[in-house]
Formats: C-alpha cells, sequence, structure tokens
C-alpha cells in the first residue's frame, strides 16, 4: 500500500485597508503590533517559512520552509499585503512553490482561493465568476502559474459555484466530509449511498457531475485528525502529529490519502511553536521515507477518482446549519455570552444588500455608456488592482471602452470600478462570523460599504447612505452603550473616516 499525506493550510486575513488611504490602519487589539496583519506574519506566516527544527537537547538542526511540504492557499488580499510589508516572506512563499512544482511531479502546493472570502452560495452568480476570475488572475499574478485547485471561503458550496470554476479551468477543490450527501462508484448501474454525517472515506479524491455535464473534484479532509490540529493541542508535538496522521490510515492495498485542512493560523497563531511540530512531523517522514508527501493536486493526476459524489448544497465547514452563520442568528459564534444574541446578523446583511442593488444599478446605467460591457470590464479591472500603472489602465481602457473618453470620462470610469470593488470586499466573510456587530470586521466592512457609496452617490436620485443606514438601525449591538449599527457606523465609521 502506498500511503501519502497532505496538510493544508487555509491561511488568511480579511482586507483591512482603509479604503480612503490604502493603508492599514493601527488595531487596539493586535498590540503590540501595529494591526492584526503584522501580527500573525510574526506569529505565523514568517516563522512557518524558517520552522526551526530542533534535536533532543534543543539545539536547531535545521529549518525548514513549510509551505513547501505543505499544501496551502493563501487570500489574495492579504498576500498583497506580504508583497508590500513582509517581502522577504512573501518571496519565501513564492519559493516553496516553485520548489514543490519540482518535487511533485509539476504541480505546485498552492491553490488559489475566492479573491475576498465571500460566502460564495449567498453570492448572485455574476458576483461569483467575478470572485473565482479575481482569484485565479491574483494567484497567476503572484505565483506565475495556472491554478490546479481553489479553496472556497469557509468551504461554503452550491453546484453553481462549482460550476463556475470548472468552466474557469480548475480541477478541484476541498470539503468537509459532511458536505457530501452521497457516494457511488463510477460505473453503469451503480446505485448511490446515503452519508449521513462524516461517514465518507477521505482517502481518496471523488467526482461529481455538474448540470452542464462537466466533471469537477472533490477532496474530504480528514476531520478528526484536523479538528485536533485546530482544537485538541495536537500541534505540542511532531511525534503525536505523525501518530494521529499514520493512524488514519485504512489496511486495504490501494493507494490512500490522508489529508487534513485547517487554517494556517493554527501553525503558530492558535498555537504557539505550531509551525515547528509541522516541521519536524514532516521531515521525519520524508527522512525515513515513511510515506510520501504530496499535494491534492500531484494526487489526483496520479491516482484520478473511481468514485463520484454529491454535495449537501448550501453547507460549510463551520456553521452546523450550512451557511446561516453569515445571515442569521443561528447559533453558532465564538463565546457564548449570556443574554448575547446575533440577530444583527439579518440587517447587516439586508443593509449591505440595499447597497449592492444600489451600486449595482449605477454601474451598468453609468458605466454601459462608456464601456462596451460594464460587468466584463470589472472581471478585468484585477489587473488594474494589481499593478496599477498608467500603461495598464490605457490598455484597459482600449481594451473596453467605446470610444475614446475625455479626462473626465475616464475618471468616472475609475471612480464606478473602484465602487464595484468596495462593493464587493464589503461582502468579506469576517462581518458575520463573530459574535457583536461592534467588533473590528463588521466596522471595516461597513467603511468599504460607506466607500462604495461615495463613488456612487454622483449618480443617484437619493440618498443612498440613508437607504443605508434605516436598516442597519434595526441591527442590535449585545455591549451596552453600543447602541444600533447606525450608531457603531456614526461612531466608528464615519466618526473616525481618514481621507
Amino acid at each position: 500500500m502506498k500511503k501519502y499525506i497532505c496538510i493544508h493550510g487555509h491561511f488568511y486575513q480579511p482586507p483591512r485597508e482603509n479604503p480612503w488611504t490604502g493603508e492599514v490602519e493601527s488595531e487596539e487589539s493586535a498590540k503590540p503590533y501595529h494591526d492584526w496583519n503584522e501580527r500573525i506574519t510574526k506569529e505565523c506566516y514568517e516563522p512557518n517559512a524558517q520552522a526551526p527544527v530542533m534535536d533532543s537537547r534543543g539545539q536547531i538542526l535545521c529549518r525548514i520552509n513549510n509551505f513547501a511540504n505543505i499544501s496551502f492557499d493563501i487570500g489574495p488580499t492579504l498576500l498583497s499585503w506580504l508583497r508590500r510589508r513582509s517581502p522577504s516572506t512573501y518571496h519565501a512563499i513564492l519559493k516553496a512553490d516553485r520548489e514543490s512544482i519540482s518535487k511533485r511531479n509539476g504541480h505546485g502546493n498552492a491553490m488559489a482561493q475566492i479573491y475576498n472570502h465571500v460566502i460564495m452560495p449567498l453570492c448572485d452568480k455574476r458576483d461569483k465568476i467575478t470572485q473565482v476570475l479575481w482569484g485565479i488572475r491574483d494567484f497567476e499574478f503572484h505565483f506565475r502559474r495556472r491554478p490546479e485547485g481553489m479553496w472556497l471561503s469557509e468551504a461554503a458550496v452550491d453546484r453553481q459555484t462549482l460550476e463556475i470554476m470548472a468552466e474557469q479551468g480548475i480541477l478541484f477543490t476541498v470539503l468537509a466530509p459532511h458536505q457530501a450527501s452521497r457516494m457511488r462508484r463510477l460505473g453503469f448501474g451503480a446505485r448511490w449511498a446515503a452519508l449521513p454525517g462524516e461517514l465518507i472515506d477521505t482517502r481518496t479524491p471523488y467526482r461529481i457531475l455538474l448540470p452542464s455535464g462537466r466533471h469537477f473534484h472533490l477532496f474530504f479532509y480528514n476531520a478528526p485528525v484536523s479538528r485536533a490540529i485546530a482544537f485538541e493541542g495536537l500541534l505540542s508535538s511532531g511525534d503525536k502529529l505523525n501518530e494521529r496522521l499514520f493512524g488514519a490510515f485504512g489496511h486495504r492495498g490501494r493507494a490512500q490519502l490522508v489529508s487534513t485542512a485547517t487554517d494556517g493560523e493554527s501553525f503558530g497563531h492558535h498555537h504557539r511553536f505550531g509551525e515547528m511540530a509541522v516541521a519536524y512531523a514532516l521531515k521525519r517522514i520524508e527522512d525515513h521515507k515513511l510515506a510520501y508527501l504530496t499535494n491534492f493536486a500531484d494526487f489526483l493526476r496520479q491516482y484520478g477518482s473511481s468514485w463520484e459524489v454529491d454535495i449537501r448544497e448550501n453547507s460549510s465547514w463551520s456553521c452546523a446549519h450550512g451557511i446561516e452563520r453569515w445571515r442569521s442568528d443561528c447559533g453558532c459564534r465564538i463565546h457564548h455570552a449570556p443574554g448575547w444574541n446575533q440577530k444583527w446578523r439579518a440587517p447587516l446583511r439586508e443593509a449591505f444588500d440595499t447597497v449592492k442593488k444600489a451600486v449595482d444599478e449605477i454601474f451598468e446605467k453609468e458605466a454601459g455608456r462608456l464601456v462596451r460591457d460594464p460587468w466584463a470590464a470589472r472581471n478585468d479591472y484585477i489587473i488594474v488592482i494589481l499593478r496599477g500603472g498608467k500603461e495598464e489602465r490605457k490598455e484597459f481602457l482600449s481594451r473596453h471602452a467605446k470610444k475614446g473618453l475625455s479626462p473626465e470620462e475616464e475618471q468616472k470610469v475609475w471612480g464606478l470600478l473602484e465602487a464595484q470593488r468596495w462593493r464587493l470586499l464589503m461582502y468579506t466573510s469576517c462581518a458575520w462570523f463573530f459574535d457583536d456587530i461592534s467588533g473590528l470586521e463588521p466596522v471595516q466592512m461597513m467603511k468599504f460599504a460607506l466607500r462604495a457609496i461615495e463613488l456612487a452617490q454622483p449618480y443617484a436620485t437619493y440618498s443612498l447612505e440613508s437607504a443605508f443606514l434605516k436598516i442597519l438601525s434595526q441591527a442590535k449591538s449585545n455591549l451596552p452603550g453600543k447602541g444600533s449599527g447606525e450608531d457603531i457606523f456614526n461612531k466608528y465609521v464615519r466618526g473616525n473616516k481618514k481621507e
């Protein structure tokens, strides 16, 4: 039996930039660091690029770039921040992917990620397409290759999202085992078997047949080992990690893949020195030839899939109720403070939906006068965001403008596209994940909403902000004195706005 091991890290931080200045402001809760990006870089991303392996006396034997040995995805907005603010870490990550390509039969460890961590089943089709395209193009910009796999934010999935990824050439994604609803062996006449709970065999890839007739592939990670890594202290010891990994193999003779998937921040931020446990465990596996270290793309190329699977529509890895954590008071939260609720989630999403509707209508009408296809232009705008130079802007307009534009018309196009950019960013999932609307993340997404409103307002016939705040006022904080979403907006967004 051939044993393969794949540890996956989902590395992600929400976009934290001030939408008026482009800079990340000081975040009090991240002290002694300036902000959470900086803090987690020092506690996780940087250490994983040079993780020490020690002997029994505590002497450092070598340093290992974990990114060369694990499968990983990194949020596009985080990767752009690392490129600007921590270039040594950024280049170490890119180098690790290049090294993995040579070690894994031409398949790199890096996977793409949906652009700004939205909950895809809650998006309309047009936004899903943009999220996938921006994620792919961002990946190509940094890693200089096409992605084979793509990570879905919170592993939140529906068939339409898989269809769009397949249309764009993505081969696979990774889900939690409870997201599989049924399975059958490939072949004529095979019968479906229901999969309650986490019953699916996670040691092999699966094929899903999409409504269009396209095939897509799904991997399901080992949930018990992944939970032990994330929540049960398994990263306290590299030997214990290996013991759990090897305990997950079965006794059948075919090649088997034991894979785990957790937030990459588990490796050093959530669990101090977790990067050392990973480095030690994987080096020991490699040195003693205990198993093959691999990534999902490499294993899929070697063994394909002989099973078909179906998914639980609108499911995710971190909400027991599907995707309700990002739109309702479903009970999923971080802490369970007496008397607290998350009823604020629904009006927050409704308020953002109001902004989206208005900004989209204005964009389609006003940009439609100047560019041939506003939505195709939006999909292409990621190149301008990433490169931002005069030549890129000139080439962009040559591809999309209906005619030669005046300076004023050009500025109008850029303003409307920026309104779309911030409108997309305001749906970043962290706005709903935590326990109160007064938290750092909901406030940040309100800033993005305000910026989108400001850019679209000159073309509106009514006050977009007033319509937004009318709904936001229905969201109530759990903290005494914080008031409603409108109060929080006025104090922490409009009151602290810096241009």
